[in-house]
């Protein structure tokens, strides 16, 4: 039987190899729809899809115990990474935005240490510092390190992503995170769809296939399906230990753009990546220690 932190390692790098697309796919239907349709009509849909599979799977709703912690769930990525990933995309090339999500990794685990009590060693703090900071070098080597409007956007999407990582990953050790993903979207969606008309009637919703290709992706995959794999990823294997799989996912973007928006690929970028695979490997390795069930209660 495999063990827990390969089960987590396998399903972590399912979703963080998904969400490296996001950003590009953003771009994509940026470029044609407004940032408010984009970062509005992304979670409507996909909870359109989590209410289908829900009703056909006669799931019950969450119990009262659990309501805070889905609160939280659509706070940071049914409310907030939508709209700021949108605006961001709006402002910034996705290489760029890639490089500003780096630090989600950091953020994840401080918030797995606060809210899930997970307490990870030096050696792993040590290793995630380490790259983090290969990425933001290379961000500042490769000119993509200047601090513009499009990246506070996106600081504030590290902590949406992070609270509803580490959220939505203590709600996985009690229910599916199908479910957990599929509840937070059918919960959050109705205070949406209103303001989501507006937007398509101020707006408009033209553009060609790409932009509905991405558009399509970040609906999907991105909102839904991608966190499937994501939150089952980091109840299995621990939030800081798999949240640090997205030191990578900068790299992995920026080949993505590469391929679907012609952003170059460069030297300085393989070796950072090349440093960070490294990182990432030793924090494999680092201890973390979970509390005791009391101290991480999911309820609380």
């Amino acid at each position: 039987m495999p063990s827990s932190k390969g089960v987590g390692t396998a399903f972590g790098l399912i979703g963080m190899t998904s969400f490296s697309l996001t950003l590009p796919a953003t771009r994509l239907a940026v470029r044609h729809f407004h940032p408010m349709v984009v970062g509005l009509g992304r979670p409507v849909i996909a909870a359109c899809l989590a209410a289908l599979l829900l009703a056909l799977t006669k799931s019950s709703f969450p119990p009262r115990q659990y309501w805070k912690n889905f609160a939280l769930v659509v706070i940071g990525v049914v409310f907030g990474v939508p709209l700021t990933f949108a605006w961001g995309m709006y402002t910034l090339p996705a290489s760029h935005g890639a490089i500003t999500l780096a630090l989600l990794p950091l953020a994840t685990a401080l918030v797995a240490t606060i809210r899930a009590g997970e307490r990870p060693s030096p050696r792993f703090w040590l290793a995630t510092a380490v790259g983090s900071m290969a990425v933001l070098a290379y961000a500042l080597l490769s000119g993509a390190g200047k601090i513009v409007q499009g990246d506070w956007i996106l600081f504030l999407s590290v902590a949406a992503s992070a609270l509803g990582y580490a959220e939505g990953a203590r709600l996985t050790r009690v229910l599916s995170g199908w479910q957990v993903m599929s509840w937070a979207l059918v919960i959050g969606a109705p205070f949406l769809i209103v303001p989501l008309v507006f937007a398509i009637r101020a707006y408009g919703l033209h553009g060609p296939p790409s932009a509905w290709a991405g558009f399509g992706y970040v609906c999907v995959v991105s909102q839904w399906l991608g966190m499937f794999a994501w939150y089952k990823g980091l109840a299995a294997g621990g939030i800081s230990r798999i949240g640090q799989l997205q030191l990578l996912q900068p790299f992995c973007t920026v080949f993505f753009s590469a391929v679907l928006l012609g952003e170059t690929v460069s030297l300085a970028m393989i070796v950072a990546a090349a440093v960070v695979v490294g990182s990432v490997a030793l924090g494999r390795t680092a201890a973390i220690e979970i509390a005791s069930e009391s101290a991480a209660r999911v309820s609380e």
